[in-house]
């Protein structure tokens, strides 16, 4: 092994070490985060990981950075959560509801890191974290339902646009419900939300989904 292999092997431990341990401080910010909510700061971050200030400034410049880190850690859990409902379901309306149901249990299982994340930490980027993590979801389920239009001898064209209005209603109806602590059971909000969009969808179906022409494109 020659001195430039050598070096390229150290940068690679080094940076998979840096990772892993960016990891295990992200894990003790999401627990001084439930521990500690808005009054959470680099100093209880620090305390909870069992390490120093400086150590915890190493890997992240200030804590917008910290934070950043943690909603990216968030949305890989609702992402990883939703994916693979996506990928294996079936059925049109067990599609729906599946994608729905995978959707508000991950964050219903995270209720006070995703309101802290979401409307308190004032993390500039963070929005742009939410909308990515919605397209990476979009995207997954107007493929899945494309091929059901397909399977099914349909015209697919309108499986994006319906992914991502799915996709934005339930993640403004699943806002609403762990903003206002849930007022009603997962499983019921669940139905609700599946009965609202598969009546649309099946509609569409029904129809050919083919829209009728807007008034100003009849030729």
């Amino acid at each position: 092994m020659n001195r430039e292999q050598r070096e390229d092997g150290r940068r690679s431990r080094w940076s998979a070490h840096r990772e892993q341990r960016r990891a295990v401080l992200v894990e003790a910010a999401v627990e001084a985060l439930l521990r500690y909510g808005a009054d959470a700061d680099m100093a209880r971050v620090a305390a909870v990981a069992g390490v120093s200030k400086p150590v915890l400034y190493r890997y992240f410049a200030d804590k917008a950075e910290l934070w950043l880190a943690v909603g990216e850690h968030l949305a890989r859990l609702v992402v990883d959560q939703i994916t693979p409902v996506v990928a294996q379901v079936r059925a049109e309306r067990d599609l729906v509801s599946a994608t729905i149901d995978a959707y508000l249990t991950a964050i219903e299982t995270n209720p006070d890191l995703y309101r802290f994340l979401v409307h308190q930490s004032g993390v500039p980027g963070m929005p742009h974290l939410i909308a990515t993590a919605a397209r990476t979801v979009a995207t997954e389920l107007a493929r899945a339902v494309g091929d059901r239009l397909r399977a099914l001898g349909l015209d697919a064209g309108p499986a994006e646009p319906w992914a991502y209005g799915m996709v934005g209603m339930v993640q403004s109806v699943g806002d609403w419900w762990i903003l206002h602590d849930r007022p009603i059971s997962r499983a019921a909000l669940t139905e609700y939300l599946t009965t609202l969009l598969w009546h649309g969808l099946d509609g569409v179906r029904a129809s050919a989904d083919l829209p009728l022409p807007l008034q100003g494109d009849a030729r």
